[in-house]
């Protein structure tokens, strides 16, 4: 079979676009999209008009380390995972577990949250993207910021010390 000149150069310029990683989309864009439900105290919810929680500090974290602002868009449970699997958002961060049905639709990052284990979920084959939120997390980790945000949301009670 011949391709005609034409063709060949139209999928030349095709190719790159469809190995497009989600971290060029992000970093092009200046901003990390964020979905959420904004309705499951402490984790994301309103406080009158504004959004706040666990997570939604924790996006921002991630987003200040990978150096982009986050853009949180608030959905429901129908919109959110398939909203990441088209590209809508780039990651939904609204304390989802990785289970093995979930391992199959998306990739996701490292766990930030082990008890239960939860995880953010993007869309499969963006290993770039994958490597920048997990140094991102990695980061908030290592300096502290991650458990002082556990213990702001979780640990609202002193831990009496044993003698």
């Amino acid at each position: 079979m011949r391709l005609s000149p034409g063709l060949v150069l139209l999928l030349s310029f095709l190719s790159p676009l469809a190995h497009a990683e989600l971290i060029d989309d992000v970093f092009d864009r200046g901003e990390l999209r964020i979905a959420l439900e904004a309705n499951t105290p402490p984790f994301n919810f309103k406080d009158g008009d504004k959004l706040t929680g666990f997570e939604v500090e924790l996006g921002e974290q991630l987003a200040k380390e990978m150096d982009v602002r986050p853009s949180f868009i608030t959905t429901d449970d129908s919109d959110l995972l398939p909203g990441v699997e088209t590209g809508k958002y780039d990651v939904a961060i609204n304390h989802i577990a990785m289970t093995a049905e979930l391992r199959d639709r998306f990739d996701f990052s490292e766990a930030y949250k082990e008890t239960p284990e939860l995880a953010i979920p993007f869309h499969k084959g963006n290993p770039a993207f994958k490597n920048s939120l997990d140094k991102a997390l990695q980061h908030i980790k290592a300096d502290g910021r991650l458990k002082a945000l556990t213990q702001k949301w979780f640990e609202t009670e002193p831990v009496a010390k044993t003698q």
